[in-house]
């Protein structure tokens, strides 16, 4: 599964406003709610109790916040950049500016397994981090995965 199957230019903010972990959570969550008609208050207890097990401020700038939901349909995913970076509890203690929010059906443990596990390993290649960094619009980032997605084929 690419990253570019489930990410809408609705879900991609390149100007998050977030100063903490709580705000970056809610800001990433509402255009999921809304694209997935889901309570966007249910969705942020949700990550928010996933946070509370461990946090998904994995190191090098990079959170991958995720969580499953009842009555969704699909994976959902959103992705936020913070230029200043936000305090996310990372491992490494470092401000977090990359963010990708995944959402995922409660019966779905594969393909979010599967997701995260790509995400991740595209996340490692500082030369794509760095293009994130600097992306402009969603345009320039939905350009910037699709190319990284067939990279990775």
């Amino acid at each position: 599964m690419n990253i570019i199957d489930v990410l809408t230019k609705s879900t991609i903010n390149v100007d998050l406003k977030a100063k903490n972990k709580i705000e970056v959570l809610e800001e990433l969550s509402g255009p999921i709610s809304e694209i997935s008609n889901v309570d966007q208050k249910e969705l942020v207890r949700v990550l928010i109790e996933r946070e509370q097990l461990g946090s998904t401020g994995i190191g090098g700038g990079i959170g991958i916040p995720h969580g499953k939901l009842k009555h969704l349909n699909k994976l959902v995913l959103g992705f936020g950049l913070s230029r200043e970076g936000v305090d996310f509890d990372s491992i490494d203690g470092r401000p977090t500016h990359i963010f990708f929010l995944l959402v995922t059906p409660e019966n779905s443990a594969g393909d979010h397994l599967k997701l995260l596990a790509h995400i991740a390993r595209l996340l490692r290649n500082e030369v794509f981090k760095e293009k994130l960094m600097n992306v402009e619009n969603a345009d320039d980032l939905i350009r910037i995965i699709q190319k990284e997605d067939r990279n990775e084929l």
